[in-house]
């Protein structure tokens, strides 16, 4: 017998949790300046989502090294609009991602 999602009770296969939590957060993209002018690009407000696998697909895309700390994804170097675009490929609605 097959797992059942403990959020929406459907089976594993048929879970839509991950797309409903895609449709109604609104996803903050910040560049911050670290220790010695190093420049961070920092990805908040991504609930219902396991932040660990997207933040190894955006490291992959951004040719570059990051992490997930306090629920947040932090990629090195200045990548707000290619995280955009990244973001946009999968299947995140444009409207909720806000550059600041």
């Amino acid at each position: 017998m097959s797992d059942i999602c403990p959020i929406c009770g459907l089976p594993k296969e048929l879970c839509v949790c991950g797309e409903i939590a895609k449709e109604t957060q609104k996803i903050v993209i910040k560049t911050e300046v670290k220790k010695y002018r190093k420049k961070v690009t920092v990805i908040e407000n991504l609930q219902g989502i396991d932040l660990d696998e997207l933040a190894a697909k955006l490291k992959r895309k951004m040719a570059c090294g990051g992490t997930v700390k306090n629920k947040r994804i932090e990629l090195q170097g200045a990548h707000a609009e290619k995280v955009k675009k990244a973001l946009i490929e999968l299947n995140y609605p444009e409207g909720s991602i806000e550059i600041i």
